[in-house]
């Protein structure tokens, strides 16, 4: 857990108080692809993530290999195949929230954050709508957009392009918590 709070703590670049830096290492990421032949959803409970309350920077990282499908026979695909989670093994953004709001404050915030978005080896800068209810010092966040899996170079065989969307709906929440202190 040190070591993954040191990760965090670099990510911002500045000069902070512990107390400003919530985090959750069990954040939820779940995606669903639908077609009329089959649907496919898979979800993860390990991401990790983090929000300075204080400069609004936002951290996500999860481990592709931690979504678990259905059917495990997807599962394999999706590692092996797809995503090909041994050479591109994490999902990551890094960004910032846009709005003025205080974090620090109870209340529900409607937000958007721009930043870095990177899987399957490729980054691009994306905007993403949420939702942030602040309650006594810890924050519920909430998140949906979708992954065109083209602009990630994410290649579906001609055999099973009817199986697969082109689009991924993706669904995040979690709870972050302040950092515990020393």
């Amino acid at each position: 857990m040190k070591s993954l709070i040191i990760i965090i703590l670099s990510v911002f670049t500045i000069q902070l108080n512990a107390q400003d830096i919530l985090m959750s290492p069990n954040a939820n990421i779940s995606f669903f692809s639908s077609t009329p032949i089959e649907d496919i959803a898979a979800k993860s409970d390990k991401a990790v993530a983090a929000i300075n309350v204080k400069t609004k920077d936002v951290f996500f990282k999860v481990q592709m290999s931690s979504f678990v499908f259905k059917k495990s026979l997807m599962q394999e695909h999706f590692n092996e195949n797809y995503i090909e989670s041994e050479k591109y093994p994490t999902g990551t953004l890094k960004g910032k929230i846009n709005e003025d709001v205080d974090l620090t404050k109870n209340g529900t915030y409607n937000v958007t954050v721009t930043g870095d978005f990177t899987i399957h080896g490729v980054t691009q800068n994306r905007i993403f709508p949420g939702t942030i209810v602040v309650s006594d010092g810890q924050l519920e966040i909430t998140c949906a957009f979708d992954v065109k899996l083209a602009d990630y170079k994410i290649e579906i065989p001609t055999v099973v392009l009817k199986n697969i969307a082109e689009s991924v709906a993706v669904k995040v929440n979690g709870v972050l918590k302040p950092l515990p202190p020393k």
